[in-house]
Protein backbone atom coordinates (compact mmCIF):
# COMPACT_ATOMS: atom_id res chain seq x y z
CA UNK A 1 0.00 0.00 0.00
CA UNK A 2 1.33 3.44 -0.88
CA UNK A 3 1.88 6.25 1.63
CA UNK A 4 -1.20 8.18 0.43
CA UNK A 5 -3.56 5.36 1.34
CA UNK A 6 -1.93 4.79 4.74
CA UNK A 7 -2.06 8.51 5.49
CA UNK A 8 -5.74 8.60 4.58
CA UNK A 9 -6.57 5.87 7.11
CA UNK A 10 -4.55 7.55 9.85
CA UNK A 11 -6.04 10.94 9.03
CA UNK A 12 -9.60 9.63 9.17
CA UNK A 13 -9.01 8.20 12.65
CA UNK A 14 -7.51 11.47 13.88
CA UNK A 15 -10.40 13.46 12.42
CA UNK A 16 -12.93 11.33 14.22
CA UNK A 17 -11.15 11.78 17.54
CA UNK A 18 -11.28 15.54 17.15
CA UNK A 19 -14.68 16.15 15.61
CA UNK A 20 -16.70 13.00 16.15
CA UNK A 21 -17.17 12.62 12.40
CA UNK A 22 -15.66 10.21 9.91
CA UNK A 23 -16.61 8.68 6.57
CA UNK A 24 -15.72 5.11 5.75
CA UNK A 25 -16.43 3.05 2.64
CA UNK A 26 -18.86 0.25 3.40
CA UNK A 27 -17.36 -3.24 2.98
CA UNK A 28 -18.65 -5.68 0.39
CA UNK A 29 -21.36 -8.08 1.48
CA UNK A 30 -19.91 -10.91 3.49
CA UNK A 31 -16.68 -9.04 4.26
CA UNK A 32 -16.75 -8.97 8.04
CA UNK A 33 -13.09 -8.14 8.61
CA UNK A 34 -12.66 -4.85 6.73
CA UNK A 35 -14.46 -2.72 9.33
CA UNK A 36 -14.24 -3.97 12.90
CA UNK A 37 -15.97 -2.89 16.09
CA UNK A 38 -15.55 0.83 16.67
CA UNK A 39 -13.27 2.01 19.46
CA UNK A 40 -14.67 4.69 21.75
CA UNK A 41 -12.04 7.39 22.20
CA UNK A 42 -12.02 10.75 24.01
CA UNK A 43 -12.32 13.82 21.80
CA UNK A 44 -9.11 15.80 21.51
CA UNK A 45 -10.44 19.33 21.03
CA UNK A 46 -13.61 21.13 22.15
CA UNK A 47 -14.82 24.66 21.35
CA UNK A 48 -17.41 26.57 23.38
CA UNK A 49 -19.03 29.99 22.87
CA UNK A 50 -20.61 32.12 25.63
CA UNK A 51 -22.88 35.06 24.71
CA UNK A 52 -22.39 38.55 26.17
CA UNK A 53 -24.19 38.20 29.53
CA UNK A 54 -26.12 41.44 29.99
CA UNK A 55 -26.51 45.11 29.08
CA UNK A 56 -27.52 45.99 32.66
CA UNK A 57 -25.11 48.00 34.81
CA UNK A 58 -26.46 45.99 37.75
CA UNK A 59 -25.44 42.61 36.30
CA UNK A 60 -23.12 40.33 38.28
CA UNK A 61 -21.88 37.43 36.16
CA UNK A 62 -19.94 34.31 37.08
CA UNK A 63 -18.41 31.68 34.81
CA UNK A 64 -17.80 28.10 35.92
CA UNK A 65 -15.64 25.70 33.90
CA UNK A 66 -15.43 21.95 34.46
CA UNK A 67 -13.98 18.93 32.66
CA UNK A 68 -14.87 15.46 33.99
CA UNK A 69 -12.02 13.01 34.44
CA UNK A 70 -12.04 10.74 31.36
CA UNK A 71 -10.10 7.53 30.90
CA UNK A 72 -7.76 7.33 27.93
CA UNK A 73 -7.04 11.05 27.55
CA UNK A 74 -3.63 12.49 26.87
CA UNK A 75 -1.50 13.44 29.86
CA UNK A 76 -1.24 17.03 28.76
CA UNK A 77 -3.51 19.71 27.35
CA UNK A 78 -4.90 23.16 28.07
CA UNK A 79 -8.12 25.17 28.12
CA UNK A 80 -8.84 28.89 27.98
CA UNK A 81 -11.87 31.10 27.88
CA UNK A 82 -11.13 34.46 26.22
CA UNK A 83 -13.00 37.52 25.01
CA UNK A 84 -14.33 36.94 21.49
CA UNK A 85 -13.21 40.41 20.44
CA UNK A 86 -9.83 39.86 22.10
CA UNK A 87 -9.09 37.22 19.48
CA UNK A 88 -9.38 39.59 16.51
CA UNK A 89 -6.77 39.65 13.80
CA UNK A 90 -3.63 41.46 14.81
CA UNK A 91 -2.11 42.31 11.44
CA UNK A 92 1.30 40.83 10.67
CA UNK A 93 1.54 39.38 14.13
CA UNK A 94 -1.51 37.16 13.58
CA UNK A 95 -4.30 36.89 16.12
CA UNK A 96 -4.21 39.34 18.98
CA UNK A 97 -5.11 37.45 22.13
CA UNK A 98 -6.84 39.04 25.10
CA UNK A 99 -4.51 40.36 27.78
CA UNK A 100 -5.71 37.78 30.29
CA UNK A 101 -8.06 34.78 29.85
CA UNK A 102 -11.30 34.93 31.82
CA UNK A 103 -10.73 31.31 32.85
CA UNK A 104 -7.78 28.92 32.70
CA UNK A 105 -8.63 25.48 34.16
CA UNK A 106 -5.81 23.74 36.00
CA UNK A 107 -6.85 20.08 36.16
CA UNK A 108 -9.86 17.94 35.12
CA UNK A 109 -12.13 16.98 37.99
CA UNK A 110 -12.26 20.35 39.74
CA UNK A 111 -14.25 23.44 38.66
CA UNK A 112 -12.66 26.83 38.07
CA UNK A 113 -14.61 30.08 38.37
CA UNK A 114 -14.30 33.64 37.14
CA UNK A 115 -16.54 36.69 37.37
CA UNK A 116 -17.31 40.08 35.91
CA UNK A 117 -19.81 42.88 36.56
CA UNK A 118 -21.70 45.53 34.65
CA UNK A 119 -23.19 45.65 31.17
CA UNK A 120 -20.00 45.75 29.08
CA UNK A 121 -18.82 42.14 29.50
CA UNK A 122 -18.07 40.65 26.05
CA UNK A 123 -18.98 37.31 24.51
CA UNK A 124 -16.38 34.63 25.16
CA UNK A 125 -14.70 32.00 23.00
CA UNK A 126 -13.19 28.93 24.62
CA UNK A 127 -10.99 26.09 23.41
CA UNK A 128 -9.97 22.97 25.32
CA UNK A 129 -7.41 20.46 24.11
CA UNK A 130 -6.00 17.14 25.29
CA UNK A 131 -7.12 16.06 28.75
CA UNK A 132 -9.35 19.14 29.15
CA UNK A 133 -11.40 18.51 25.98
CA UNK A 134 -13.70 15.52 26.72
CA UNK A 135 -16.93 16.79 28.28
CA UNK A 136 -15.69 20.34 28.83
CA UNK A 137 -18.64 22.35 30.21
CA UNK A 138 -18.89 26.07 30.96
CA UNK A 139 -21.90 27.82 32.49
CA UNK A 140 -22.52 31.57 32.46
CA UNK A 141 -24.75 32.74 35.35
CA UNK A 142 -25.89 36.34 35.80
CA UNK A 143 -27.81 38.03 38.61
CA UNK A 144 -29.65 41.26 37.70
CA UNK A 145 -30.97 43.11 40.74
CA UNK A 146 -33.66 45.24 39.05
CA UNK A 147 -35.13 46.34 35.74
CA UNK A 148 -36.23 44.39 32.68
CA UNK A 149 -35.14 40.77 32.99
CA UNK A 150 -34.27 41.10 36.69
CA UNK A 151 -33.53 37.82 38.44
CA UNK A 152 -31.21 34.91 37.67
CA UNK A 153 -30.15 34.16 34.09
CA UNK A 154 -28.11 31.11 33.15
CA UNK A 155 -26.85 29.48 29.98
CA UNK A 156 -24.50 26.67 29.08
CA UNK A 157 -21.87 27.84 26.63
CA UNK A 158 -22.32 25.86 23.41
CA UNK A 159 -20.34 24.53 20.48
CA UNK A 160 -20.58 26.43 17.17
CA UNK A 161 -23.12 25.05 14.69
CA UNK A 162 -25.00 25.98 11.52
CA UNK A 163 -28.70 25.76 12.50
CA UNK A 164 -30.73 26.59 15.62
CA UNK A 165 -34.44 26.55 16.56
CA UNK A 166 -35.82 28.69 19.40
CA UNK A 167 -39.55 28.17 20.12
CA UNK A 168 -40.65 30.45 22.97
CA UNK A 169 -39.25 33.82 21.87
CA UNK A 170 -41.48 36.90 21.68
CA UNK A 171 -41.92 40.42 20.31
CA UNK A 172 -44.74 41.29 22.73
CA UNK A 173 -44.77 44.80 24.20
CA UNK A 174 -43.45 43.65 27.60
CA UNK A 175 -40.69 41.50 26.14
CA UNK A 176 -37.22 42.50 24.94
CA UNK A 177 -35.69 39.50 23.18
CA UNK A 178 -32.27 39.35 21.54
CA UNK A 179 -30.71 36.54 19.55
CA UNK A 180 -26.97 36.57 20.25
CA UNK A 181 -24.72 35.40 17.40
CA UNK A 182 -21.03 34.68 18.11
CA UNK A 183 -18.48 33.93 15.38
CA UNK A 184 -15.30 32.19 16.63
CA UNK A 185 -13.61 31.86 13.22
CA UNK A 186 -11.22 33.85 11.04
CA UNK A 187 -13.79 34.42 8.28
CA UNK A 188 -17.16 36.21 8.34
CA UNK A 189 -20.36 34.20 8.77
CA UNK A 190 -23.57 34.90 6.85
CA UNK A 191 -26.85 34.06 8.55
CA UNK A 192 -30.62 34.28 8.04
CA UNK A 193 -32.95 34.84 11.01
CA UNK A 194 -36.53 33.72 10.32
CA UNK A 195 -39.49 34.37 12.63
CA UNK A 196 -42.62 32.20 12.73
CA UNK A 197 -45.78 33.26 14.55
CA UNK A 198 -49.28 31.88 15.02
CA UNK A 199 -50.13 32.43 11.34
CA UNK A 200 -46.81 31.37 9.82
CA UNK A 201 -43.68 33.18 8.71
CA UNK A 202 -43.51 36.88 9.57
CA UNK A 203 -42.76 39.02 6.54
CA UNK A 204 -39.38 40.65 6.92
CA UNK A 205 -36.21 41.14 4.92
CA UNK A 206 -34.23 42.63 7.82
CA UNK A 207 -33.13 39.19 8.98
CA UNK A 208 -31.77 38.04 5.63
CA UNK A 209 -28.06 37.68 4.88
CA UNK A 210 -26.80 39.19 8.11
CA UNK A 211 -23.01 39.24 8.37
CA UNK A 212 -21.23 38.43 11.63
CA UNK A 213 -17.62 39.53 11.41
CA UNK A 214 -14.73 37.21 12.40
CA UNK A 215 -14.10 36.92 16.16
CA UNK A 216 -17.12 39.00 17.09
CA UNK A 217 -20.58 38.75 18.58
CA UNK A 218 -23.80 40.47 17.51
CA UNK A 219 -26.98 40.80 19.64
CA UNK A 220 -29.94 41.18 17.25
CA UNK A 221 -33.10 42.68 18.79
CA UNK A 222 -36.03 40.66 17.43
CA UNK A 223 -38.35 43.67 17.36
CA UNK A 224 -36.05 45.27 14.76
CA UNK A 225 -36.75 42.38 12.38
CA UNK A 226 -40.55 42.80 12.32
CA UNK A 227 -43.26 45.31 13.18
CA UNK A 228 -45.60 42.56 14.40
CA UNK A 229 -46.11 42.16 18.15
CA UNK A 230 -46.59 38.47 18.83
CA UNK A 231 -46.62 36.76 22.20
CA UNK A 232 -45.18 33.46 21.00
CA UNK A 233 -42.60 33.10 18.25
CA UNK A 234 -40.23 30.49 16.89
CA UNK A 235 -36.84 31.83 15.81
CA UNK A 236 -34.89 29.91 13.16
CA UNK A 237 -31.20 30.76 12.80
CA UNK A 238 -29.82 29.34 9.56
CA UNK A 239 -26.11 29.90 8.89
CA UNK A 240 -25.44 30.13 5.16
CA UNK A 241 -21.66 30.23 5.45
CA UNK A 242 -19.36 29.70 8.41
CA UNK A 243 -20.57 28.64 11.84
CA UNK A 244 -21.89 30.42 14.90
CA UNK A 245 -22.95 30.09 18.49
CA UNK A 246 -26.54 31.23 19.08
CA UNK A 247 -28.80 31.81 22.10
CA UNK A 248 -31.89 33.93 22.75
CA UNK A 249 -31.96 36.29 25.74
CA UNK A 250 -35.62 36.72 26.72
CA UNK A 251 -36.24 39.68 29.04
CA UNK A 252 -39.64 40.56 30.50
CA UNK A 253 -40.67 43.84 32.14
CA UNK A 254 -42.60 42.08 34.93
CA UNK A 255 -41.66 38.40 34.88
CA UNK A 256 -37.88 38.60 34.97
CA UNK A 257 -36.05 36.75 32.24
CA UNK A 258 -33.56 34.09 31.25
CA UNK A 259 -31.68 32.56 28.35
CA UNK A 260 -33.63 30.40 25.92
CA UNK A 261 -31.28 27.69 24.63
CA UNK A 262 -31.91 26.00 21.29
CA UNK A 263 -34.33 23.09 21.12
CA UNK A 264 -32.98 19.75 20.04
CA UNK A 265 -33.18 19.15 16.28
CA UNK A 266 -36.72 18.64 14.91
CA UNK A 267 -37.91 15.13 15.76
CA UNK A 268 -41.15 13.21 16.28
CA UNK A 269 -40.96 12.68 20.05
CA UNK A 270 -39.66 15.21 22.55
CA UNK A 271 -38.79 15.33 26.25
CA UNK A 272 -38.72 18.62 28.21
CA UNK A 273 -37.30 17.72 31.64
CA UNK A 274 -37.23 19.40 35.02
CA UNK A 275 -40.34 21.53 35.66
CA UNK A 276 -39.97 22.75 39.28
CA UNK A 277 -42.55 21.51 41.77
CA UNK A 278 -43.52 25.09 42.69
CA UNK A 279 -44.05 26.33 39.11
CA UNK A 280 -47.08 28.64 39.07
CA UNK A 281 -47.45 28.87 35.28
CA UNK A 282 -46.14 26.69 32.45
CA UNK A 283 -46.52 27.48 28.75
CA UNK A 284 -45.71 25.01 25.97
CA UNK A 285 -44.59 26.48 22.63
CA UNK A 286 -44.18 24.14 19.65
CA UNK A 287 -43.41 24.44 15.95
CA UNK A 288 -43.09 22.06 13.02
CA UNK A 289 -40.88 23.18 10.13
CA UNK A 290 -42.21 20.67 7.59
CA UNK A 291 -45.21 20.71 5.26
CA UNK A 292 -47.39 18.44 7.41
CA UNK A 293 -49.34 19.22 10.57
CA UNK A 294 -48.28 17.43 13.75
CA UNK A 295 -50.62 15.84 16.29
CA UNK A 296 -48.98 15.11 19.62
CA UNK A 297 -49.94 13.34 22.82
CA UNK A 298 -49.12 15.51 25.84
CA UNK A 299 -48.06 13.66 28.99
CA UNK A 300 -46.68 14.88 32.30
CA UNK A 301 -44.07 12.56 33.79
CA UNK A 302 -44.53 12.87 37.57
CA UNK A 303 -42.81 11.06 40.48
CA UNK A 304 -45.57 8.42 40.39
CA UNK A 305 -45.86 7.97 36.61
CA UNK A 306 -47.25 9.61 33.48
CA UNK A 307 -50.52 11.55 33.64
CA UNK A 308 -52.51 13.58 31.13
CA UNK A 309 -52.87 17.33 31.82
CA UNK A 310 -56.57 18.07 32.17
CA UNK A 311 -57.92 19.69 29.01
CA UNK A 312 -54.62 19.33 27.16
CA UNK A 313 -54.52 15.67 26.22
CA UNK A 314 -53.29 16.42 22.70
CA UNK A 315 -51.69 19.27 20.79
CA UNK A 316 -52.29 20.10 17.13
CA UNK A 317 -49.38 21.98 15.53
CA UNK A 318 -50.09 23.42 12.09
CA UNK A 319 -47.28 23.23 9.56
CA UNK A 320 -45.09 26.33 9.62
CA UNK A 321 -47.02 27.95 12.47
CA UNK A 322 -46.12 28.44 16.13
CA UNK A 323 -48.62 26.91 18.58
CA UNK A 324 -48.75 27.68 22.29
CA UNK A 325 -50.88 26.34 25.14
CA UNK A 326 -50.94 27.42 28.79
CA UNK A 327 -50.75 24.47 31.17
CA UNK A 328 -51.09 26.53 34.38
CA UNK A 329 -49.66 25.00 37.54
CA UNK A 330 -49.50 21.62 35.83
CA UNK A 331 -47.08 20.04 38.33
CA UNK A 332 -49.37 20.69 41.34
CA UNK A 333 -46.58 20.57 43.90
CA UNK A 334 -44.54 17.74 42.38
CA UNK A 335 -41.56 18.05 40.06
CA UNK A 336 -42.36 16.88 36.54
CA UNK A 337 -41.35 16.71 32.90
CA UNK A 338 -43.34 17.04 29.70
CA UNK A 339 -43.28 14.23 27.14
CA UNK A 340 -44.59 14.77 23.60
CA UNK A 341 -45.20 11.80 21.30
CA UNK A 342 -47.02 11.50 17.95
CA UNK A 343 -50.63 10.35 18.07
CA UNK A 344 -50.25 8.66 14.69
CA UNK A 345 -47.98 9.96 11.93
CA UNK A 346 -44.51 11.06 13.02
CA UNK A 347 -43.80 14.70 12.10
CA UNK A 348 -40.60 16.51 13.21
CA UNK A 349 -41.28 19.16 15.87
CA UNK A 350 -39.30 21.58 18.07
CA UNK A 351 -40.60 22.78 21.43
CA UNK A 352 -39.81 24.66 24.64
CA UNK A 353 -41.48 25.53 27.94
CA UNK A 354 -41.70 28.91 29.61
CA UNK A 355 -41.82 28.32 33.38
CA UNK A 356 -42.87 30.96 35.94
CA UNK A 357 -42.33 30.78 39.71
CA UNK A 358 -43.70 33.19 42.32
CA UNK A 359 -46.80 35.37 42.40
CA UNK A 360 -47.73 39.01 41.88
CA UNK A 361 -44.72 41.29 41.67
CA UNK A 362 -42.38 38.50 42.80
CA UNK A 363 -42.43 36.37 39.67
CA UNK A 364 -39.48 35.03 37.72
CA UNK A 365 -39.12 33.15 34.42
CA UNK A 366 -36.97 30.34 33.07
CA UNK A 367 -37.09 28.20 29.91
CA UNK A 368 -36.80 24.47 29.24
CA UNK A 369 -36.10 23.49 25.62
CA UNK A 370 -36.65 19.98 24.34
CA UNK A 371 -33.33 18.21 24.74
CA UNK A 372 -31.30 15.13 23.85
CA UNK A 373 -30.92 12.28 26.36
CA UNK A 374 -27.99 12.17 28.76
CA UNK A 375 -26.48 9.41 26.63
CA UNK A 376 -23.07 8.37 27.95
CA UNK A 377 -22.52 11.33 30.28
CA UNK A 378 -23.72 14.88 30.94
CA UNK A 379 -22.48 17.62 33.25
CA UNK A 380 -23.87 20.67 35.05
CA UNK A 381 -20.93 22.94 35.89
CA UNK A 382 -22.32 25.53 38.33
CA UNK A 383 -23.96 24.19 41.50
CA UNK A 384 -24.33 25.31 45.10
CA UNK A 385 -25.09 23.32 48.23
CA UNK A 386 -28.46 25.00 48.86
CA UNK A 387 -29.67 26.22 45.46
CA UNK A 388 -29.35 23.21 43.11
CA UNK A 389 -32.08 20.67 42.25
CA UNK A 390 -31.48 17.78 39.84
CA UNK A 391 -34.34 16.17 37.90
CA UNK A 392 -33.94 12.77 36.23
CA UNK A 393 -36.51 11.37 33.78
CA UNK A 394 -36.91 7.84 32.41
CA UNK A 395 -39.70 8.24 29.85
CA UNK A 396 -39.66 4.59 28.72
CA UNK A 397 -37.81 1.90 30.64
CA UNK A 398 -36.53 2.16 34.20
CA UNK A 399 -32.91 3.23 34.54
CA UNK A 400 -30.06 3.23 37.02
CA UNK A 401 -27.98 6.40 37.13
CA UNK A 402 -24.77 7.45 38.87
CA UNK A 403 -24.47 11.11 39.89
CA UNK A 404 -21.09 12.48 40.94
CA UNK A 405 -20.50 15.76 42.75
CA UNK A 406 -17.04 17.01 41.90
CA UNK A 407 -14.60 18.64 44.28
CA UNK A 408 -15.55 22.22 45.02
CA UNK A 409 -13.90 25.23 43.42
CA UNK A 410 -12.29 25.86 46.83
CA UNK A 411 -11.34 22.27 47.64
CA UNK A 412 -12.88 19.03 48.86
CA UNK A 413 -13.26 15.57 47.32
CA UNK A 414 -15.77 14.08 44.90
CA UNK A 415 -18.78 12.05 46.09
CA UNK A 416 -21.01 9.72 44.02
CA UNK A 417 -24.51 8.31 44.55
CA UNK A 418 -26.56 5.84 42.51
CA UNK A 419 -30.28 6.31 41.82
CA UNK A 420 -32.95 4.09 40.28
CA UNK A 421 -35.53 5.95 38.19
CA UNK A 422 -38.79 4.05 37.69
CA UNK A 423 -40.19 3.77 34.18
CA UNK A 424 -42.27 6.77 33.11
CA UNK A 425 -41.33 8.90 36.13
CA UNK A 426 -39.47 12.08 36.95
CA UNK A 427 -37.44 12.04 40.13
CA UNK A 428 -36.21 15.23 41.78
CA UNK A 429 -33.21 13.76 43.59
CA UNK A 430 -31.16 15.08 46.45
CA UNK A 431 -27.91 15.26 44.56
CA UNK A 432 -24.64 14.49 46.35
CA UNK A 433 -22.36 17.26 47.57
CA UNK A 434 -18.55 17.21 47.68
CA UNK A 435 -16.99 16.05 50.93
CA UNK A 436 -15.38 18.97 52.73
CA UNK A 437 -15.77 21.16 49.66
CA UNK A 438 -16.45 24.85 49.46
CA UNK A 439 -17.53 27.04 46.58
CA UNK A 440 -19.30 25.81 43.47
CA UNK A 441 -19.13 22.24 42.19
CA UNK A 442 -20.13 20.20 39.15
CA UNK A 443 -22.67 17.39 38.88
CA UNK A 444 -21.93 14.63 36.38
CA UNK A 445 -24.73 12.22 35.38
CA UNK A 446 -23.86 8.78 33.96
CA UNK A 447 -26.55 6.18 33.13
CA UNK A 448 -25.49 2.70 34.22
CA UNK A 449 -28.32 0.52 32.88
CA UNK A 450 -31.89 0.58 31.58
CA UNK A 451 -33.52 2.94 29.10
CA UNK A 452 -32.70 6.49 28.02
CA UNK A 453 -32.48 9.14 30.73
CA UNK A 454 -33.10 12.89 30.39
CA UNK A 455 -31.99 15.43 32.95
CA UNK A 456 -32.17 19.08 33.98
CA UNK A 457 -30.75 21.14 36.82
CA UNK A 458 -32.54 24.07 38.48
CA UNK A 459 -30.33 26.71 40.13
CA UNK A 460 -32.19 29.03 42.53
CA UNK A 461 -31.12 32.18 44.36
CA UNK A 462 -33.83 34.26 46.05
CA UNK A 463 -33.05 37.98 46.39
CA UNK A 464 -35.37 40.42 48.21
CA UNK A 465 -38.18 37.90 48.13
CA UNK A 466 -38.01 37.36 44.35
CA UNK A 467 -37.48 33.65 43.54
CA UNK A 468 -34.70 33.97 40.99
CA UNK A 469 -34.01 30.71 39.17
CA UNK A 470 -32.62 29.28 35.95
CA UNK A 471 -32.89 25.80 34.39
CA UNK A 472 -30.33 24.04 32.21
CA UNK A 473 -30.94 20.71 30.48
CA UNK A 474 -28.18 18.09 30.52
CA UNK A 475 -27.72 16.49 27.08
CA UNK A 476 -24.84 14.14 26.31
CA UNK A 477 -21.55 16.04 26.54
CA UNK A 478 -20.17 14.30 23.41
CA UNK A 479 -16.88 13.78 25.20
CA UNK A 480 -16.18 10.55 23.35
CA UNK A 481 -16.47 9.43 19.75
CA UNK A 482 -16.67 6.03 18.09
CA UNK A 483 -13.74 5.47 15.72
CA UNK A 484 -14.14 2.36 13.53
CA UNK A 485 -11.11 0.10 13.35
CA UNK A 486 -10.13 -0.41 9.72
CA UNK A 487 -7.76 -2.89 8.08
CA UNK A 488 -5.70 -2.19 4.98
CA UNK A 489 -7.59 -3.24 1.86
CA UNK A 490 -5.20 -3.66 -1.08
CA UNK A 491 -8.10 -4.20 -3.46
CA UNK A 492 -8.87 -0.46 -3.46
CA UNK A 493 -5.63 0.09 -5.39
CA UNK A 494 -6.77 -2.26 -8.16
CA UNK A 495 -10.12 -0.57 -8.86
Amino acid sequence: MNRTTLSLIAGTTALAAVTGFAVLTAPDAGDTDTAKTAAVLPVERTSLLCPAPSISDLAETSYTSFTPVTKGTASDGKAELDSATGQSEGGEGGKKKADKPVLTPKEPGAPVTGDTSGGDAPALVGTAEGKFAPGWTVQETTEVAAGTGRGLQGVNCTAPDTEFWFPGASTAADRTDYVHLTNPDDSAAVVDIELYGKDGALESTAGESLTVQPHSSEPVLLSTLTDEKQENLTVHVNVRSGRLGAAVQALDDKLGGDWLAASTDPTGSLVLPGIPKDATAVRLVAFTPGDSDADLKVRLSSPSGQITPAGNETLHVKAGMTTAIDLGDVTRGEAGSLILTPTDQTVPVVAALRVVRGKGDDQETAFIPATRPVGTRATSADNSAKGSTLSLVAPGQAAKVKVTASAGSDGGTAVSKTYTIKAGTTQSVEAPKPSGGKGTYALTVEPLSGGPVYAARTLAATEDGVPGFTIQTLPDDRGTVAVPEADEDLSVLQK
